[in-house]
Parts: structure tokens; C-alpha cells; sequence
């Protein structure tokens, strides 16, 4: 069995507002004039540390975690799963 760092990205959707993204990018950003920044979007970052034997049961398992345990709400998150480089 070998050790996987396992990234996971949780963000809004895109239909979903993004109140604190869009409070960093009005009130931080544009203010210290980087105007060429469009938009900021927020979420949450976990990376587990993942003992399997090979990168794809290392990704199911920690996608297996994310849904059965509620970690995001897929109604209105969106979550990438990825081995870290």
C-alpha cells in the first residue's frame, strides 16, 4: 500500500452566489486597483493523506468520504477531486 495526497475543492456553483468572493474582490481588490481582476469565487480546500493501493482507489475512496459524509452539499457546491503533484 502506498501513501496518495488527496486534494479536494469545494466552490458555489455558478449560479449560486458567492458572498465573501464577491466581497474580497469589491472592497480588497478593485480598491487597491487591480481592475483587470473580473471576479473572485471562494470555497474550501482539504487534502487528505490517503493510504491504497493505486491513484484511482485513493481518488473513489476520498470522493466516497466528501459524499457519504456530507462534506459538501452537492445542491449547491461543486467539488474537484485530484491527486496533488
Amino acid at each position: 500500500m502506498l501513501i496518495f495526497m488527496v486534494e479536494a475543492i469545494i466552490t458555489n456553483k455558478r449560479s449560486v452566489r458567492d458572498p465573501e468572493g464577491e466581497t474580497i474582490h469589491k472592497f480588497l481588490v478593485l480598491r487597491r486597483g487591480y481592475n483587470s481582476v473580473k471576479g473572485i469565487r471562494t470555497g474550501k480546500y482539504l487534502l487528505f493523506n490517503v493510504e491504497a493501493s493505486n491513484p484511482d482507489d485513493a481518488l473513489s475512496k476520498v470522493k466516497e468520504i466528501c459524499e457519504k459524509l456530507r462534506i459538501y452539499n452537492p445542491v449547491v457546491h461543486d467539488i474537484e477531486v485530484r491527486l496533488r503533484a
